[in-house]
């Protein structure tokens, strides 16, 4: 198992500490870029997104 096989199973089993990873990174920055927090919370959701459809990918079982 490669490492991004162990991110994706990682993604599948803890979305929420996932989605906590996403935001810390996007009020750091905020902090720095706040002028562009739209974009920021924008950027956030698409990758909270590809995350949890990574993680559902990780769930399923390997192909024969």
């Amino acid at each position: 198992m490669n490492l991004f096989d162990k991110a994706k199973e990682a993604l599948g089993q803890h979305p929420d500490k996932a989605d906590q990873g996403i935001d810390k990174a996007a009020d750091a920055a905020k902090g720095k870029w706040g002028e562009h927090g739209d974009q920021i919370d924008q950027a956030a959701q698409k990758a909270k997104d590809f995350a949890r459809g990574q993680g559902e990918q990780g769930q399923q079982p390997p192909p024969a």
